[in-house]
């Protein structure tokens, strides 16, 4: 292929006629031959070759196009130049011959031989085909075309070389391969070797485990024929078994058809002493009053309860003595706000509350601060309403703070470190006189059986709630 393009330009005619025909090109000759086929190679060359002198030429003779590139560094110079360069080495005869010129200057003998039309053998093809193209002697051509052959033959051998030195690499990795292939097949010598020991081991190993597998199965079949005869006792043992459970479920129908009857006969029982208990408060009431006119006793200061609150106050003193048990059974808890009502109009009636037994059942969600000041509030409204002495125990060993204003007629106890409010409540049920009507409000079993038994009136939580949410 061409340099390049031919460059779009023409030299004045005032310098085309001092241009001097080249060597080995006859003047008198026809139209130009076509610029030959330049190898890669040999076309940078020429390019580095021309850049390399383009700065030494006079201003003048240096193309307006390359001007620019003259001014360029030396390693910019032959890289960015090199359309340019390639263009006007193309299109301008004359400018060929001066930068031809000075090359062949620079190059010395190997110049002189490209110009005569020979090429040493040890020269630079590249470097000679360069030369030639822009000296352009006699037989220039055949030159560039030897030197073509020449830089293909160059990168033939290094093809070869190349394959060569692959080829070289791939026996080398071969032998290397073989080399590990015997090592390789050494180990699987000794494995094989090893292996078979093994296995002779393991076959007398299976033997020895086929005559145990063989004294296993004989006792599974043993054991199979116990398992059988004990299953057969089971079930007859379960026979027996559902027989009896069959004759239990019998029985307890039984007892608890009994136990229904003797229900309802209990519920009649006490209806009739529900009224007989009515009865006799109202006849109780009546004596009382009588009683009260003819005795004509002073109003006291202080109830029983005060007493217990005075021992509660003092830690040195002793806990109340207990009161003997008394005779007498007062009403059935119930959970009807009525019969609350009923009780507490009896006269001089005490109401007893198991403080925190109410507030968790009732109002569980508050703090135990804000349970406190609702109950204490709720009894302040009972105990005026009703004119009864209203006392409310609680939990506690040491002295609680955020109490509210106790209300008139409602007293509020702790009960001591190692004292449950439980224990005080029986105290205070304990210390009343016999006959006075005694309410403790809780929903603890305990608390309601053991005040029971000293003559007074269990209710649970409920008929408080009711009747303080009534109010």
């Amino acid at each position: 292929m061409p340099l390049t393009e031919p460059y779009d330009d023409h030299l004045p005619e005032e310098r085309s006629s001092d241009v001097a025909p080249e060597v080995g090109v006859d003047p008198g000759a026809g139209a130009p031959e076509p610029e030959p086929t330049l190898p890669e190679p040999v076309r940078q060359r020429i390019v580095a070759l021309t850049a390399a002198v383009l700065p030494g030429l006079p201003a003048d003779e240096v193309p307006v196009p390359l001007r620019r590139v003259a001014k360029f560094a030396p390693n910019r110079r032959a890289r960015l130049g090199a359309p340019a360069i390639a263009a006007q080495l193309t299109a301008d005869p004359l400018f060929r011959q001066r930068v031809t010129a000075r090359v062949l200057a620079d190059s010395g003998d190997l110049g002189a031989a490209v110009v005569e039309g020979t090429a040493p053998a040890a020269a630079d093809p590249v470097e000679v085909a360069a030369l030639a193209y822009l000296a352009r002697p006699r037989a220039w051509r055949e030159l560039i075309e030897a030197s073509g052959a020449a830089v293909r033959a160059e990168a033939d051998s290094a093809v070869v070389a190349e394959l060569v030195r692959e080829a070289e690499q791939r026996a080398s990795r071969s032998e290397h391969d073989r080399a590990v292939a015997r090592v390789e097949a050494e180990k699987l010598r000794d494995e094989l070797a090893r292996v078979r020991e093994e296995l002779g081991q393991l076959r007398e190993e299976n033997r020895q485990l086929n005559r145990t597998l063989r004294e296993t199965q004989a006792r599974e079949r043993r054991a199979t024929e116990l398992l059988a005869t004990e299953r057969g006792r089971a079930a007859r043992a379960a026979a027996d078994t559902d027989a009896e459970l069959r004759r239990a479920r019998a029985r307890l129908a039984e007892a608890e058809a009994a136990a229904g009857v003797a229900r309802a006969s209990a519920k009649d029982a006490r209806s009739v002493d529900d009224a007989r208990l009515w009865l006799l408060l109202e006849t109780i009431g009546q004596a009382a009053v009588g009683l009260r006119r003819e005795l004509a006793l002073d109003p006291v200061d202080k109830m029983p309860a005060d007493f217990i609150a005075e021992a509660l106050t003092d830690s040195a003193a002793a806990a109340a003595a207990a009161a003997a048990a008394r005779p007498g059974a007062r009403a059935r808890d119930t959970d009807d706000p009525a019969r609350l009502d009923q009780l507490l109009a009896l006269p001089r009636a005490h109401l007893v509350v198991d403080g925190y037994n109410v507030t968790k059942r009732g109002f569980g969600e508050m703090s135990l601060e804000q349970q406190r000041k609702r109950l204490i509030t709720g009894l302040g409204g009972i105990a005026a309403q009703t004119g009864d002495e209203v006392t409310v125990v609680f939990d506690g060993a040491e002295r609680m703070h955020g109490l509210p204003p106790t209300p008139r007629g409602v007293r509020v106890l702790f009960s001591r470190k190692g004292e449950t409010a439980d224990e005080l409540i029986r105290r205070l049920v304990r210390a009343e006189p016999a006959g006075r009507p005694v309410v403790v409000v809780s929903s603890d079993r305990e608390v309601a059986d053991g005040v029971r038994r000293h003559g007074a009136y269990p209710l649970g939580a409920d008929s408080l709630l009711r009747r303080l949410a009534r109010s």
